[in-house]
């Protein structure tokens, strides 16, 4: 049996962090883990921009309500849920997943936790597990599952490497040339193809 696991910002919705930048006017809060290997780096820089600015939970989560799934996202994942098991393996968090499974129509998604104060102020994250998406490919080729992984940034490359069949989909320029061993992507019509071609 196969289960497909996908990355979620940047393949399925639009990067949240991204967008909060956008919104707050805070330029350093566009980088992600495309541009940044090391996730606890990233965090921890953002983490200390929150503060600077006094910002919060509550913005970040009303800055999520208002994002709504790629277009042709939810229509792919849906033709994907038809052939196979899927599971989302985001380094989001679940207090910023909800809205947005919501509009994917409730796929399964593995992520992780904001710690966060009384206050709303977030305060720092907990991983649910060291190096999250490829230790559970890893798991779930241990209890008999095949695994096909899709993902847009450095940390989607262990899965994807982990896997029967790995594909970039909308990945950087750096990364896609970094890894041309890797096929790439850019429409959901296209991955989708690959990934049924591997079921």
């Amino acid at each position: 049996m196969t289960v497909t696991c996908l990355d979620l910002e940047g393949v399925l919705v639009p990067e949240i962090w991204i967008a909060f930048s956008e919104a707050t006017g805070i330029p350093e809060l566009m980088r992600t883990t495309r541009d940044e290997p090391d996730y606890d780096k990233l965090m921890k820089f953002r983490i200390n921009i929150l503060k600077e600015h006094g910002l919060g939970l509550q913005q970040i989560q009303e800055t999520i309500s208002t994002i709504d799934p790629l277009p042709g996202a939810r229509e792919f994942l849906d033709a994907l849920r038809t052939k196979c098991q899927v599971i989302i393996l985001s380094d989001t968090f679940t207090q910023f997943a909800g809205p947005l499974m919501k509009k994917l129509g409730y796929p399964t998604i593995f992520c992780n936790t904001l710690e966060v104060a009384d206050d709303g102020t977030i305060t720092g994250y907990k991983m649910r597990v060291e190096k999250s998406k490829y230790a559970t490919v890893r798991a779930l080729q241990s209890i008999g599952f095949d695994t096909i992984a899709s993902g847009d940034s450095f940390n989607d490359l262990g899965m994807i490497e982990a896997s029967k069949a790995g594909f970039l989909f909308r990945s950087t320029e750096a990364i896609r040339e970094a890894h041309p061993e890797l096929p790439a992507f850019e429409s959901y019509d296209d991955l989708l193809a690959a990934i049924l071609k591997e079921i």
